[in-house]
């Protein structure tokens, strides 16, 4: 029974993959994978295994840029004991492993010339010589090759046989960088979310964090989004993110610059993203807007959840600016200092009421105490 295409993404690059996967699955034609590092090479390969007559068989991958020179023979062809140093045994190699199945050389312009050669025999042939055999093995293998590297280019350099080429890209595949594909990013974001949740909650992300990671170049592709999920999940498992939340240090310098010229900005703070992470049901609004999930809520207006200027108002009883002007910052700091001595008076310095009364999380709440130096019990 075939399995359904693992591939992410609805955007009209992935649509078009999909149909051609769907398309050449079950031909035995060699299949070349190009595109950039991160593209997800791989699992375009192992979408046309499992949708091919050949899923039933195994899908054998190989780094061709991770094995040195000198064990690639035998990695691909197998050994016969006693037939180099420390060739104890017989080893079955890649080729006969795949038996039926197909072989996945990933970076296949890392490969030696001299291994390009022996390749492209089996290529031909069909079959493999074992090192240190005199019997030539059988091979029924479906080779799909990819690489990040452009090999016309290397062709021309003399780093990669021009037969050989030939040879592989009967049926081409590319892979579009992430920066082609901006209509899948909130639904990679959503299932790495999902993927790298700990405790059960996803993160989710604001509206403009998720425009500006809309709008990044991201030069890693779909493995630098996945890792800065990853990070963000282990960082602020189940919070809801804003740009100003997250550390300029753990965020790519495309978006570092972006946080600095939003911090410049003169707009009003949002309230603490760990506030609205207690209340679920808005959390749960908040996460399918901001992941842009269709026919559901939009988030709260902005006035519901901001409440800077009210509470300055409230302390100085109207918007009054001195005639020489002030420090917003300062001043707003000075109010939160305030709202959070007298809770904590209210509470006899327990920080669990303490951080119930200003509807703010627990560590949250640590955080500012130990930052304005205050004293709890």
């Amino acid at each position: 029974m075939r399995q359904p295409n693992p591939i992410i993404g609805n955007s009209p690059p992935m649509r078009e993959i999909r149909k051609l996967i769907e398309t050449i699955a079950d031909s035995t034609a060699t299949v070349l994978i190009s595109g950039d590092s991160g593209t997800g090479k791989e699992l375009v390969a192992q979408a046309l295994h499992v949708q091919s007559s050949r899923a039933d068989a195994n899908f054998v991958p190989l780094n061709c840029a991770a094995i040195p020179k000198e064990l690639m023979e035998s990695e691909l062809f197998g050994h016969r004991k006693g037939a180099f140093t420390g060739a104890l045994a017989d080893r079955v190699g890649r080729f006969e492993l795949a038996h039926g199945g197909t072989l996945f050389l990933d970076e296949i312009g890392d490969l030696s010339l001299d291994m390009q050669v022996k390749l492209l025999r089996v290529l031909q042939e069909r079959m493999v010589d074992p090192v240190g055999s005199s019997r030539p093995v059988e091979v029924d293998v479906r080779v799909i090759a990819a690489t990040h590297r452009d090999l016309e280019e290397e062709i021309a350099a003399g780093r990669f046989r021009e037969d050989l080429y030939y040879r592989l890209n009967v049926l081409p595949v590319r892979t579009p960088p992430l920066r082609e594909r901006g209509d899948d990013i909130a639904l990679l974001l959503r299932h790495y979310a999902d993927k790298f949740a700990h405790k059960g909650k996803p993160i989710s992300f604001s509206p403009e964090f998720l425009e500006a990671l809309t709008a990044y170049d991201w030069p890693g592709n779909v493995r630098e989004l996945s890792n800065l999920v990853h990070r963000f999940s282990t960082l602020f498992s189940g919070q809801y993110l804003t740009l100003s939340v997250v550390p300029s240090a753990m965020l790519p310098k495309g978006l570092q610059k972006l946080q600095q010229e939003r911090a410049g900005e003169e707009t009003p703070a949002p309230v603490a993203p760990a506030a609205i992470s207690q209340a679920p049901e808005s959390a749960d609004v908040l996460h399918m807007f901001a992941l842009g999930e269709p026919g559901h809520a939009s988030a709260p207006p902005r006035e519901e959840r901001n409440h800077v200027e009210d509470i300055i108002m409230l302390a100085q009883g109207g918007p009054v600016l001195p005639p020489e002007g002030l420090s917003l910052k300062e001043k707003m700091a000075q109010i939160e200092r305030a709202f959070i001595e007298q809770a904590l008076d209210r509470s006899a310095g327990n920080v669990s009421k303490t951080a119930r009364l200003l509807n703010l999380q627990r560590t949250t709440l640590i955080e500012k105490i130990d930052k304005y130096r205050l004293r709890s019990a």
